[in-house]
């Protein structure tokens, strides 16, 4: 399996390179079936376009072919690059997740227990300077979380969630073309 620290510092260079934010790196499967998922995006938009995914895409592919010509394998075997935008119901993985989506509904999963709970469902309140996620458990009320015990964290898709997401790039978009159901497939053709 590979080093997903030693992916992050061939990765996250070309990130920045294009202006972006890394937001995860993961990589996941076993044999022939492994999926390494990149996710960043413009910090402009919180989001990727597929030509911004495109060009990451390359610049990755080239960084870790290089990184293997010069260094040796990173990563053993073969794999699919998947590069994304983090969408709406974005996992929480930088402390400045954590603080920009306070108010929002998330599901945490923890490395170790705090206290008795390992899954939490709740509001985020914040994130202080030390690393403490500041968390309104639905079940157990207030608590402190340490952003290093968290092994995963995603928003959870509410209205709310949607309201306060900034619209998605439509680029393309006009060059989609509707047409009434009630028009003959005839019609269709002639057009």
């Amino acid at each position: 399996m590979a080093d997903v620290t030693r992916l992050i510092e061939v990765i996250e260079p070309e990130a920045v390179a294009l202006g972006f934010d890394l937001v995860r790196v993961k990589l996941t499967g076993s044999g022939e079936e492994r999926t390494l998922q990149v996710m960043a995006e413009d910090p402009a938009t919180g989001q990727l376009i597929v030509e911004q995914c495109m060009a990451l895409s390359r610049r990755i592919s080239d960084a870790i072919d290089t990184f293997e010509a010069e260094r040796g394998e990173l990563i053993a075997g073969a794999y699919h690059l998947e590069v994304s935008s983090p969408g709406i119901d974005r996992p929480l993985t930088r402390a400045k997740d954590w603080a920009n989506w306070a108010g929002h509904e998330a599901h945490v999963s923890l490395t170790e227990p705090l206290g008795d709970h390992r899954k939490l469902r709740g509001i985020v309140q914040g994130i202080d300077d030390d690393g403490i996620i500041a968390f309104e458990d639905n079940k157990h009320g207030r608590l402190d979380v340490p952003l290093a015990q968290v092994h995963s964290a995603k928003l959870v898709l509410t209205n709310k969630l949607i309201a306060a997401t900034r619209p998605l790039d439509m680029s393309g978009a006009e060059e989609i073309m509707e047409v009434p159901e009630d028009i003959s497939e005839e019609e269709k053709a002639d057009d």
